[in-house]
């Protein structure tokens, strides 16, 4: 496979750059005029990069340095929740899309629509930035899932990739053999597990307000047949995506759930041979439900906003938004730059078929979204270990859902 996704700069000249733009704690009350000032967690590479160089070309473009104050993302959202307390907050601030809401309930973002340009944008990345009906955030590009699978695994046993629900289950099924199980995706008690059970709880027609529906039951009952014909490790239940991406790599599974960012470390693996498809569906004909993921562009209101709000217009640019996309391995948020980008990326193709009707995680559910994914995750467990049924684990889901309101 060609290789993909390679930073842009050397690791010295992005030290060089970053250093240049500004790190942790140079973003004060007192900010010198003709500067705007970022906050992001944009700490490794190729992201770090990246994000320095658009957003100096954009500064150069609008008459203003820009300094980033960089820092954990477990940090970033609890320092901006109290520097907007204070009044204190950054001109520009890139945040995970989940936790947008969070900050827009504040009321200390500005409303973006009509401000920048997200003509044509997919409608699923403009839902990912709105809440309560007004759009605050806007992605430059966006990832999801796909089902990655090993093309010599597959071949010798006469299989092809799955397209359906049981053409999955079968597949996983005559894939387990040995050392080896049919399909490894991470189905830890946090985010990532709940993130990637959300495309079979859409599937089937359910809902993350009613998580006790028939349809959510139907959907948990038939991702708990995926362990109970041994096709997923138990080990799944303390994996984070990029454990299931290294059983992958290692040859222990042959099959897996992940996201579009795993491609440039799975393409460091020469003897690796791997297709990539979208997920399987319920039945036929049908499009794949996959939550949206990737990051948020958003301006707190301040005396520095309209200039915040021209530099978020140039890093939302297609040129812009082709570099970015190109070295993250995400979904362009335009679909003639997601075009150009397939060209050169044949695999990002099936994350880009399914980016139209990718969903948003927190459009209906605003600042409730992370009460109902833990109580999704751990209704995951709980199902896996046998300790309840689909059933019985969704409706204590759906009580610590709703407790969590009071």
């Amino acid at each position: 496979m060609p290789a993909r996704f390679r930073p842009a700069l050397a690791a010295a000249t992005a030290l060089t750059l970053a250093a240049a733009l500004g790190g942790c704690g140079l973003i004060t009350a007192e900010t010198p005029p003709g500067t705007l000032t970022v906050a992001d967690y944009y700490t490794s590479e190729p992201g770090n990069t990246a994000l320095t160089e658009i957003l100096r070309s954009c500064g150069r473009r609008t008459g203003v340095e820009v300094r980033r104050e960089v820092m954990p993302r477990s940090q970033l959202v609890p320092k901006l929740l109290r520097d907007g307390a204070a009044e204190s907050l950054p001109d520009l601030v890139l945040s995970d899309n989940p936790d947008l809401a969070k900050l827009a309930s504040t009321g200390a973002l500005l409303p973006l629509d009509g401000k920048v340009d997200t003509d044509g944008f997919y409608d699923s990345v403009l839902q990912a930035g709105t809440y309560r009906g007004e759009l605050y955030g806007v992605a430059p590009g966006v990832n999801g899932l796909a089902l990655f699978y090993d093309k010599r695994a597959l071949a010798k046993a006469g299989l092809r990739p799955p397209t359906t629900w049981g053409e999955l289950r079968s597949t996983a099924k005559k894939l387990t053999r040995d050392h080896r199980y049919g399909l490894a995706l991470s189905a830890i008690d946090t985010e990532e597990g709940t993130w990637q059970f959300e495309p079979f709880l859409w599937g089937a027609g359910g809902d993350l307000r009613d998580l006790d529906s028939p349809r959510a039951v139907e959907a948990l009952t038939y991702w708990k047949s995926l362990f109970d014909d041994g096709s997923v490790s138990k080990s799944s239940l303390t994996w984070e995506q990029s454990g299931a991406a290294d059983q992958f790599v290692g040859g222990h599974a042959a099959m897996m759930i992940n996201g579009s960012w795993q491609l440039a470390a799975l393409d460091e693996h020469e003897d690796l041979d791997y297709g990539v498809v979208p997920l399987p569906v319920r039945k036929p004909g049908e499009r794949p439900a996959t939550p949206l993921g990737g990051e948020t562009w958003a301006v707190p209101k301040g005396p520095r906003q309209g200039k915040a709000v021209r530099v978020l217009d140039c890093v939302l640019g297609r040129a812009n938004m082709l570099q970015w996309s190109r070295l993250r391995a995400d979904v362009p948020s335009h679909p003639a730059v997601a075009g150009q980008l397939a060209k050169e990326q044949p695999d990002l193709a099936p994350f880009i078929a399914s980016a139209p009707s990718a969903r948003s995680r927190t459009a209906v559910l605003g600042t409730h979204y992370p009460a109902v994914s833990q109580a999704i995750s751990t209704a995951l467990q709980r199902v896996a270990t046998g300790k309840l049924s689909p059933g019985k684990a969704l409706a204590a889901a759906q009580r610590q859902a709703e407790s969590a309101d009071d």
